[in-house]
């Protein structure tokens, strides 16, 4: 029997029995083929709810404090795992926490054997579902060699390919490029109209979706409200056609970072060839591409964790002739994923690691950290487990523990994904202040542009395996 809603009454939800509320008395109807969003600020609680109508918790996590979850009118404590999954499909915010292969094709081989299919129905689901999205050629990749952009859509593919009834998705176009998103918000509009799908999505960002939802919810502290006349909320988030003119570097004697035919990619696939160029020192550098184009393999590059040809230079010394542990205190890199960086159990122990390191300490007083922590809104959370942080919660650590370290140079992938706007607000403004202090060059990979563009002196773009620096740049604006 197909199931006709999914939802969550007087549903009160905590990690701990004596911690604060992270769901209160929230009362929530999903009909079955209706398009759903779910919005509110970084950390108010979205994921736990999106994973508490899964399943997910209280069974890995928390306690319901009251109230239940139903499904067709049915509790979904009282189902097994199996049963939920063939009616309810979960997109993760970090799509590697939901793959457990090596490569794509096994990745899929393994979820829908879970599902007890037949193999002939898996073959078609694979086929079908990398079709839709316009992967086939990543069938046989393997997972750690996809950019963000690709593990996204990877995911999605595994997700539809379940062809569970209800598809959640958490953050889903975090770190996909405007053109992905703009494809992949039609086709989940697709699967609601002509396939019969309820879609249920968590999302910063809402252009695109106005003539998409059927339902608006805001999420904030604790309680889902729905909102009736949208309109107004979708009237802040129009894109509109802008361009930002930078300058292009004039001379290249005081650069920190310079390559002379710089060559990389995948396997046989070539992502950059025969880059010349420098990055001067103590700047801001936005880097843009597509999906895919190899933006995270560059940082890879640049942090020797992947091979290259070509030579790199670190203030005129081959990178090569630099040993593994010094190089490293010279050039870091802040992981897309925010849990690679962690190397402690808890926020503060993350921090003080990262003042044992730091370069500039004398700037890293109490009283700094404690103006940080507040103006993230991570204040009073020094004793959490950094793995139970939201995910714009982890991000902001992230970033807050590498500028402590100060190295000279810091390259940053993604760090605005799954960051709401007022959130980049703040972050923004403390990498460039402190950035300038330590006299950093930093060198960001964003596909968020909108508020981001000024804090910036140059703009390098990687298209058609060429890295060179652009003097326009034009983008869609959020109004």
């Amino acid at each position: 029997m197909m199931s006709k809603e999914l939802s969550a009454k007087n549903l009160t939800f905590s990690y701990e029995a004596d911690s604060p509320k992270i769901l209160d008395n929230v009362n929530l109807i999903i009909q079955a083929n209706t398009f759903n969003i779910l919005y509110g600020p970084s950390g108010s609680g979205k994921s736990t709810l999106m994973k508490v109508l899964y399943g997910l918790y209280p069974e890995f996590a928390g306690t319901i404090q009251s109230g239940q979850v139903l499904i067709d009118a049915q509790d979904l404590a009282d189902l097994k795992p199996g049963a939920i999954v063939k009616k309810i499909a979960f997109l993760f915010q970090n799509p590697l926490n939901q793959f457990a292969m090596t490569t794509v094709d096994l990745e899929f081989k393994f979820t829908l054997e879970n599902l007890a299919l037949p193999k002939a129905d898996m073959a078609q689901r694979i086929k079908t579902a990398l079709a839709q999205l316009h992967i086939t050629d990543l069938r046989y990749r393997k997972i750690d060699t996809l950019s963000g952009g690709e593990l996204q859509r990877v995911a999605l593919a595994i997700t539809l390919a379940m062809d569970s009834q209800f598809i959640i998705l958490d953050e889903p176009f975090a770190s996909v490029d405007l053109t992905s998103r703009q494809q992949l918000l039609a086709l989940l509009k697709d699967l609601q109209v002509n396939h019969g799908k309820t879609i249920l999505l968590a999302d910063h960002d809402l252009s695109g979706y106005a003539d998409l939802v059927d339902h608006l919810y805001q999420f904030d502290q604790g309680k889902v409200q729905e909102i009736a006349d949208f309109s107004v909320v979708f009237a802040k988030f129009q894109h509109f056609d802008q361009q930002r003119r930078f300058p292009l570097p004039i001379s290249a004697d005081d650069c920190v970072l310079n390559f002379k035919d710089l060559s990389y990619g995948t396997g046989e696939s070539p992502l950059v060839q025969n880059a010349n160029l420098p990055l001067l020192q103590g700047k801001m550098v936005l880097l843009t591409g597509a999906n895919g184009s190899g933006k995270s393999t560059l940082f890879k590059t640049l942090t020797r964790l992947h091979p290259f040809s070509g030579t790199i230079y670190y203030q005129q010394e081959e990178i090569r002739k630099i040993r593994p542990k010094q190089y490293a205190q010279k050039v870091a890199l802040i992981f897309q994923n925010a849990q690679m960086q962690y190397l402690r159990l808890t926020l503060q122990e993350e921090l003080d690691l990262s003042l044992a390191h730091a370069h500039h300490p004398e700037i890293w007083t109490p009283a700094v950290i404690s103006d940080q922590l507040q103006a993230l809104h991570l204040k009073g959370l020094e004793d959490h487990i950094v793995y139970q942080l939201s995910g714009g919660q982890q991000k902001k650590l992230q970033i807050l523990e590498m500028l402590i370290v100060g190295t000279p140079v810091l390259l940053l992938d993604e760090p605005l994904a799954g960051l709401d706007m007022a959130s980049i607000q703040v972050v923004l403004p403390m990498i460039a202040t402190m950035a300038a202090k330590q006299q950093q060059t930093i060198i960001m990979i964003s596909h968020q542009l909108t508020g981001v563009l000024n804090f910036f002196d140059y703009h390098l773009a990687l298209a058609d395996k060429t890295l060179s620096y652009q003097e326009v740049l034009a983008y869609q604006s959020i109004n």
